[in-house]
């Protein structure tokens, strides 16, 4: 019974309101730990920096970009820094690397909703799609 508990807890967590996103690493078929990620709001025109976090072991932010307290209405941006992700695993890249950043501009039209936004690269290519 306790378990069952759990599980429904965690759905809902999962289905709540907020943003998340995490990067699979295709050429190696794992989770890309360590990448960094600028994420950005449009304000003006202009995107603004509102945080920069780096992926853990599973290739996920520790926390939520946004949650149900923070999620508003707008256009975001987030940074991808592949390039520097797979010099450090030592993947010989040519100078200028082919794929530096993978930028992946979008808008969250439901602040009521979950967006989940991940990236799935190698040093030649990069590939998004609204997640659950």
């Amino acid at each position: 019974m306790a378990l069952a508990a759990l599980g429904v807890r965690a759905v809902r967590a999962a289905g709540s309101p907020g943003l998340t996103t995490h990067m699979l690493d295709t050429a190696s078929g794992k989770p890309a730990e360590g990448v960094k990620i600028d994420f950005s709001v449009l304000e003006g025109g202009a995107y603004r920096l509102l945080k920069t976090v780096y992926t853990n072991a599973d290739g996920r932010n520790a926390e939520p970009l946004l949650t149900p307290e923070t999620m508003k209405v707008g256009q975001y941006e987030l940074v991808f820094y592949i390039g520097q992700y797979f010099s450090k695993l030592g993947t010989v890249l040519p100078d200028p690397p082919f794929l530096d950043k993978a930028v992946i501009q979008f808008g969250m039209a439901d602040a009521t909703s979950h967006y989940h936004v991940p990236l799935l690269a190698s040093p030649w290519s990069y590939t998004t799609y609204r997640g659950s």
